[in-house]
């Protein structure tokens, strides 16, 4: 049986969603990736007119092998995204959820 990349289908999603931005956003998105230490963003920084633009809608860790998902702002969820993409949902963990609350979720509850 093939193995996923992890790294791979992060990277690829992130990229998805950064390109999904409006052409007079894209200067204010920045793309992180930590390949050392697992772990991927996406951000907004910068000005729009005179508001502050700065947040991360997208942060996602990869440690012993789950994908911990930190943060979603995505309308579809990352998750299931990530169960379309075929990870199985017990390397899937909602990070943003507290650790009781996750063994309801049907994701890993580690």
């Amino acid at each position: 049986m093939e193995t996923l990349d992890y790294r791979e289908i992060v990277k690829n999603l992130i990229y998805k969603y950064a390109n999904e931005q409006p052409a007079e956003d894209l200067e204010n998105t920045e793309i992180v990736f930590d390949t050392e230490r697992d772990i991927y963003l996406l951000l907004y920084a910068g000005w729009r007119d005179e508001e502050r633009v700065y947040g991360s809608p997208i942060h996602i860790s990869i440690k012993d092998g789950k994908i911990w998902i930190q943060r979603d702002f995505t309308e579809e969820g990352i998750a299931n995204q990530l169960v379309e993409l075929g990870v199985p949902k017990t390397d899937i963990v909602l990070g943003f959820r507290s650790p009781y609350v996750r063994q309801f979720t049907g994701f890993a509850s580690v």
